[in-house]
């Protein structure tokens, strides 16, 4: 029987877990392409051969998503897997109509097609959107893990932008393993918090390699933490599953792939942000959790600021600097920078979209929602560059800086700044001490 041809549409992350679990090894199919969105110069590369396994010798080409209908019919393709998150249903769809009208299947693989087995319990750590704070939440669950003794070693959802066999399987354990493995801004900002609190990180692009390193991990391993990305459901079986949602963002729970299925497969459920988000809203998010997972706990949880320099940011002029990915896909219009500033009697929130220069003005031409916000987009050098040239143009007293790392270290600026962290901090009872001790004792691992 001849083999299927299938096209994996991608950016970057699940569509390479897709290709490595399902399609690297089965001979029923030829994979003939990668397309890529959402992430800024990923396509024009190829998965490379030492990856794509003995069935792909030249390795497989990766176009833009733009040339999707003409590449479906140039190669002949029958299967087009639908392989990345954080996608509103009505996108999703008219996808999968342009697959069909150009003669494909439009295919949307699921957990049990893609999980994978791992030696040691695991804890996984989703969201039904990007920036709901499934990363304070992933923290917290290793705090609590650690403070029983347990040795944590997280894997983080995959963000490969780089040399893509280098990035086979990393191993973060120091600040120092940042520069080493020449990171993003966005990846050291989901790394470095992990680094700094004593833990181990691993990611990369082959997660079988990656999870079996991290079983076999030098500074020991009792429980593996999946750390997500955007809202995708995890890699690994989880033995607990604990979903944030945003009440920010009321109705996307219901509304975004593929988080509601990261909604419907939770144990727990975290409703975060409650110190800054209207009753209302919260309301219509515990019913959404009511409707298509009764039986999950649901945890009230709060996001409480801290601010290290509050007196300069009062009645100046301030430029809030905001994660990229919460601001762009994400599609928040608000962040914990923002919040602060105005806490903290902020005279004006400067608009950066006019001295924007580079990479980050196309940013703000693709999302054009993003606001009175900077992202701190550094996908690569010449982002980062664009970064710090738009931060010296924008006319302001003090930059607010609300990335989870410290952007002090990666670009220059030459103005005042003003740090803002942020914690996950529950809400009465149930809390995740209750989720993580019956794990340990349901897992026995006292």
């Amino acid at each position: 029987m001849a083999k299927k041809n299938v096209l994996i549409i991608g950016a970057a992350g699940r569509d390479f877990h897709n290709f490595n679990t399902y399609y690297r090894d089965n001979e029923d199919y030829n994979v003939v392409a990668f397309t890529a969105a959402q992430i800024p110069d990923i396509d024009g590369r190829k998965y490379p051969a030492e990856l794509a396994g003995s069935l792909y010798p030249a390795g497989i080409p990766i176009y833009a998503q733009d040339d999707l209908e003409k590449l479906i019919k140039e190669l002949d393709v029958e299967d087009c897997i639908f392989s990345y998150s954080d996608v509103p249903y009505q996108v999703v769809m008219n996808i999968g109509a342009m697959v069909n009208a150009a003669g494909a299947n439009f295919v949307l693989l699921g957990p049990g097609k893609t999980m994978i087995k791992s030696t040691k319990p695991v804890i996984a750590v989703g969201a039904v959107r990007t920036g709901c704070g499934k990363s304070q939440t992933s923290r917290r669950i290793i705090e609590l893990l650690m403070e029983q003794g347990l040795k944590v070693v997280a894997i983080r959802h995959p963000m490969p932008y780089g040399d893509l066999v280098a990035q086979k399987v990393q191993r973060f354990a120091t600040v120092e393993d940042l520069a080493k493995h020449k990171c993003t801004i966005e990846e050291m900002e989901e790394y470095e918090p992990h680094v700094v609190r004593g833990n181990v990180i691993y990611a990369g692009v082959d997660y079988e390699a990656i999870v079996r390193a991290a079983e076999n991990d030098p500074d020991g391993c009792d429980v593996i933490l999946w750390d997500g990305g955007n809202n995708d459901f995890p890699f690994y079986q989880p033995d607990l599953m604990v979903t944030v949602v945003d009440p920010h963002r009321p109705g996307h729970e219901l509304s975004y792939y593929p988080g509601e299925a990261t909604l419907r497969l939770a144990d727990y459920v975290v409703i975060n942000k409650m110190d800054s988000a209207d009753a209302a809203n919260i309301q219509i998010v515990r019913e959404s959790i009511a409707k298509v997972n009764p039986n999950a706990v649901v945890v009230d949880g709060a996001s409480p600021l801290t601010i290290d320099k509050p007196e300069l940011v009062r009645g100046k002029k301030v430029l809030v600097v905001e994660d990229g990915p919460t601001l762009t896909h994400g599609e928040m219009k608000i962040g914990a920078g923002t919040v602060a500033a105005m806490k903290c009697g902020a005279g004006e929130l400067v608009d950066p979209r006019e001295f924007a220069v580079g990479k980050l003005a196309e940013t703000f031409k693709i999302y054009p929602n993003i606001g009175t916000l900077l992202p701190a987009m550094g996908y690569g050098d010449q982002q980062i560059k664009d970064l710090e040239a738009t931060i010296e143009k924008t006319p302001c007293d003090v930059v607010v800086i609300a990335t989870p790392i410290d952007l002090n270290r990666i670009v220059k600026i030459n103005k005042p700044t003003v740090k803002v962290g942020y914690d996950l901090q529950e809400i009465g009872t149930p809390d995740l001490s209750q989720a993580v001790n019956d794990f340990i004792q349901k897992k026995n691992l006292k």
